[in-house]
């Protein structure tokens, strides 16, 4: 793909997550995050709450830190996988899209996982269609289907480890049921056929129906067995290195001890909880879910602020970190984009 025919300099699509705007939801969403983190100290004892964490033996954090930065390396092997499976090329050996710039672009993304079930993060798609000129309707689709298999993943590791809790295996069927509900809407045909016909009917949605089902055509491609076989067992393992990391970091406090069902079980179930409540980023339902299975698990040591302690480190590690990485990455993108032009 040349340089001149795959790269458009032309601006974003209107709507699309730019600028100012952007900057704008990840402020409010950053507020927002305060906002549950001071919602938590509050409920906690302040003063202890911060005397376990100036106890804290940080290089634990670092630990669950790396684990969850090698978990977003193997969802964007997902992400490889599934833009082969879509027919893009790869590899600037190949004329494709360098596998450098693929990177870039997908932790880009990351700067939109405040958003409701994530699915800001079709932003991804929005920068390679703008910076490689992949068809927008072409690779979109692919956040449904990454959804689809985060949550698949998750409600298989929380079904394992509910053993532990009476109500765990309500939360994994209540998220199994809508992991197969939406995967009927993707990958039934008839199912997808009337809601294109109602969406052609819809003002303002007719005149993109031919986009919407190019669209569905891709994300029926996705679903397909081989694809979401392999696509979730992708997901399995970044999603239990998460798991892990809550784990890993839980052993910073004094004496605090979780088995890997427990932690699996802490941070699955919060996390389906917060995806389903389509909440940005979870927020807020993650948080107090992660709390008070922690604090339910009865370990002696395991008190309110240590519980507390515990919930705001493991969502540093696993959603502001990406947030982070995603807007020095974009910002990297932007810099990268604007030389290309200046030199063209």
């Amino acid at each position: 793909m040349s340089d001149g025919a795959a790269r458009s300099d032309a601006a974003p699509a209107a709507g699309t997550p730019e600028g100012g705007g952007l900057a704008k939801k990840i402020l409010l969403a950053t507020v927002f995050g305060a906002l549950v983190f001071a919602g938590l100290a509050l409920y906690s004892d302040v003063r202890e709450l911060q005397a376990n964490l100036t106890r804290y033996r940080w290089v634990y954090f670092a630990a669950g830190l790396g684990l969850a930065t090698t978990n977003y390396a193997i969802r964007f092997l997902r992400w490889q996988y599934y833009l082969r499976e879509l027919g893009v090329p790869l590899g600037a050996a190949r004329g494709g899209v360098p596998t450098g710039d693929s990177a870039r672009i997908f932790v880009a993304g990351f700067v939109m996982s405040v958003t409701p079930g994530k699915v800001g993060e079709v932003f991804k798609s929005v920068l390679l269609q703008s910076s490689q000129g992949v068809p927008l309707a072409r690779t979109a689709p692919i956040v449904v289907a990454e959804r689809l298999t985060d949550l698949l993943a998750l409600v298989l590791l929380t079904a394992l480890a509910s053993t532990i809790f009476a109500d765990g295996l309500w939360i994994a069927a209540a998220g199994g049921a809508f992991v197969v509900g939406v995967w009927l809407a993707c990958a039934w045909r008839p199912l997808g056929e009337l809601a294109l016909r109602i969406a052609g009917k819809i003002p303002g949605l007719g005149r993109i129906e031919p986009k919407l089902r190019e669209a569905y055509d891709s994300l029926r491609a996705l679903v397909g067995p081989r694809p979401l076989a392999v696509a979730s067992l992708l997901a399995l393992a970044s999603w239990g290195l998460e798991c892990i990391s809550l784990l890993v970091i839980a052993l910073g406090f004094q004496g605090v001890v979780l088995s890997v069902a427990e932690a699996t079980f802490a941070y699955g179930g919060p996390t389906i909880v917060g995806a389903l409540v389509l909440l940005p980023g979870g927020l807020g339902a993650t948080e107090a879910g992660m709390t008070g299975v922690l604090e339910a698990l009865e370990h002696p040591e395991l008190t309110t602020p240590v519980a507390i302690a515990i919930t705001m480190l493991v969502r540093l590690a696993t959603l502001w970190w990406a947030v982070v990485l995603g807007v020095i990455a974009l910002a990297w993108h932007r810099a990268r984009e604007r030389r290309a032009r200046a030199e063209a």
